[in-house]
């Protein structure tokens, strides 16, 4: 059975929570150097776009348009370790 296309805006935020979530999961330790090192979108690059990818194909055009995915990647995944020692912050 095919997966239908979300298009309501809080189950969209929703899907990008948990999506990034899982990445958030899944990469502590990768997260945590990136910060550390100030490379984070080059570190996680490909888990960042293939979360966005899955995201994509699962929202209309309209609402991935509206940058959900990106603001979860920042809420759930850097916002979560603002207590790590590093010169970004």
């Amino acid at each position: 059975m095919a997966q239908q296309i979300i298009d309501n805006e809080a189950r969209a935020q929703q899907l990008s929570r948990a999506i990034a979530s899982d990445i958030q999961l899944y990469n502590k330790a990768k997260i945590e150097q990136g910060l550390k090192d100030d490379n984070f979108f080059e570190v996680l690059g490909e888990e960042i776009t293939e979360g966005r990818d899955l995201f994509r194909s699962r929202v209309t055009p309209e609402l991935f348009r509206r940058n959900f995915f990106d603001r979860a990647i920042v809420d759930r995944v850097i916002k979560t370790m603002a207590n790590l020692d590093t010169g970004i912050w």
